[in-house]
């Protein structure tokens, strides 16, 4: 066995990955076997061998233009917003719709070693960020009398421990056919002179390979089959950290529909030129995305005459896409390129110490989702007040965004304005959070609110 793997790794360079082999036991020897011989070798070298990027962000900045958008303006024509909310009703009740949940995060940065769909993120409730999408989804399923089926994208590291905390939680009320969890892949990482690096003994470093990954692994698990079998058309796509995603929205979706588009992405105007999300744009008739590490300052700085940003799509993250468009990427083994970044990664050396580095010493391989939108027909792009449908939790205190304090006040500012709107006052700086079982909007919430009511103390809408 060692021979044949010794001949396997020649043409690579890469026999450094049985140094160990003979201090290994029967069972190390057969994992680390498994491992070289489901590794594309040839990938990696060819990775390796690329440059980073040949583009010129700056020139592509200066040609970029602004997507067909629908803005909040259109939102708020009750005529063109109708319309759209017509389509969309109609593709949710004839059950044409899931949603794609990416969830393969640990909650390290947040100081919660474990997946991070279990954090628990309600204000009031308590409840995780699976439990919070769950009853999304479950309320739009009651809202139109169909079954939205979940798929929910983990990675090596958070799949059995989510599998485990879905299952103990009954799912949190969604049948196991709607539910359907599939695991993202990995890739080794190589060091600056191309040698793939070893995480033990008798282990290969691997890491997830990224949310782009997402088509091969929805292809592998037979989740596109089970979405066919289903009838679903159009999938919702989100991240499990932003608990205001708007899950099954029928204004976006019609939208989306009325568009012909085959991908959508919802997006917030910027206004901080600096501000750390990729910008949506269209260069030469093509949709992409320029992350914000890549866009030069000057073109983030440009302005219209009237002094708003020129580049202002800040993308969330959050998408619909038509399913066959999906279908179409996943037949194109190069739909979605690898990006290489350079990050720390703990290794064993050669005397087999495990070395963490101080700086960066690896290349890691990913690939991202929006590298899909220069491939679909018709993309645009719909805004979305932050207030609205943008809240991610990533930080741990003391940081100044995007930590748990700043998630929960969202999620409390937003249902507090829900509540006033319906005619319900509300006592400043109590604390309320309406579960989308109890209502999905203000339309639904002033239906159930009998008048004159006052909250004067911390309240949970539930069902």
């Amino acid at each position: 066995m060692k021979q044949q793997l010794e001949n396997l790794l020649k043409p690579y360079q890469q026999t450094h990955l049985l140094q160990f082999w003979d201090k290994l036991d029967a069972k190390q020897q057969e994992t680390l076997a498994d491992q070289i011989q489901n590794i594309d070798f040839a990938l990696i070298q060819k990775l390796y061998q690329s440059s980073s990027s040949d583009e010129s962000w700056a020139e592509m900045a200066s040609a970029a233009t602004v997507p067909p958008a629908i803005t909040l303006d259109d939102f708020a024509d009750s005529a063109s917003c109708n319309r759209a909310i017509e389509l969309g009703n109609e593709a949710l009740a004839h059950g044409r719709v899931g949603m794609i949940l990416v969830a393969g995060g640990q909650g390290s940065r947040l100081g919660f070693d474990h997946p991070k769909g279990m954090f628990r993120i309600g204000p009031i409730s308590d409840r995780s960020l699976f439990e919070m999408h769950i009853d999304l989804i479950r309320a739009r399923s009651h809202q139109f009398g169909v079954r939205i089926p979940l798929y929910v994208m983990t990675s090596p590291p958070t799949d059995e421990e989510t599998k485990q905390f879905l299952a103990e939680h009954s799912n949190f009320g969604l049948d196991d056919d709607d539910l359907k969890i599939f695991c993202q892949g990995t890739m080794p990482a190589v060091d600056q002179d191309g040698k793939l690096l070893m995480e033990d003994k008798a282990t290969i470093f691997a890491s997830p390979d990224g949310h782009g990954g997402m088509l091969a692994a929805l292809a592998k698990s037979g989740c596109l089959g089970h979405m066919q079998e289903r009838g679903i058309q159009h999938l919702f796509y989100g991240q499990v950290d932003n608990p205001l995603i708007q899950i099954g929205s029928p204004a976006l979706l019609g939208y989306h529909l009325q568009s012909h588009s085959e991908m959508t992405s919802q997006v917030i105007r910027k206004t901080d030129p600096l501000q750390k999300v990729g910008v949506v744009v269209m260069i030469d008739g093509v949709a992409r995305i320029i992350e914000y590490s890549d866009l030069p300052e000057e073109n983030a700085r440009e302005t219209n005459p009237d002094g708003t940003l020129r580049l202002w799509p800040g993308s969330i993250a959050f998408h619909i896409f038509e399913a066959d468009f999906l279908r179409r990427a996943v037949a194109n083994a190069d739909s979605l390129p690898f990006h290489r970044a350079h990050k720390k990664v703990a290794f064993v050396d050669s005397t087999g110490q495990t070395i963490e580095p101080a700086t960066a010493n690896a290349i890691k391989f990913e690939k991202f989702i929006f590298d899909l939108l220069p491939l679909a027909r018709n993309p645009i792009v719909c805004e979305v007040d932050p207030a609205d449908g943008f809240c991610a939790v990533k930080n741990a205190a003391p940081a100044p965004t995007e930590t748990p304090q700043h998630v929960k006040q969202a999620i409390i500012d937003l249902h507090t304005r829900w509540l006033t709107e319906a005619g319900v006052k509300v006592k400043p700086g109590t604390p309320v959070e309406i579960n989308p079982l109890f209502a999905l909007d203000v339309e639904q919430l002033s239906r159930k609110m009998p008048p004159n009511i006052t909250i004067e103390r911390p309240t949970y809408f539930e069902a």
